[in-house]
């Protein structure tokens, strides 16, 4: 998948994210702040996600992003 497909964003506000994992709007700020999905890109006060992040985080099987120092939380 390019890029930039016709019709399709590069960069998904929190509803677009919603709509493509199939969950609500506040599961996706409980998934980012627990670190479960890819890092926002922060424009202002603007929150965006990457499409090709979201994509190549779902086809790698939704793994959690964060990691912690010494392998502990």
């Amino acid at each position: 998948m390019t890029i930039l497909e016709k019709g399709q964003a590069a960069l998904l506000d929190v509803e677009a994210v919603a709509e493509l994992l199939d969950c609500s709007t506040r599961h996706v700020y409980r998934l980012a702040d627990a670190g479960r999905l890819p890092r926002p890109v922060k424009l202002g006060a603007l929150v965006r996600w990457p499409r090709t992040d979201l994509n190549d985080w779902l086809a790698a099987g939704c793994p959690s992003v964060r990691t912690v120092k010494g392998g502990r939380r």
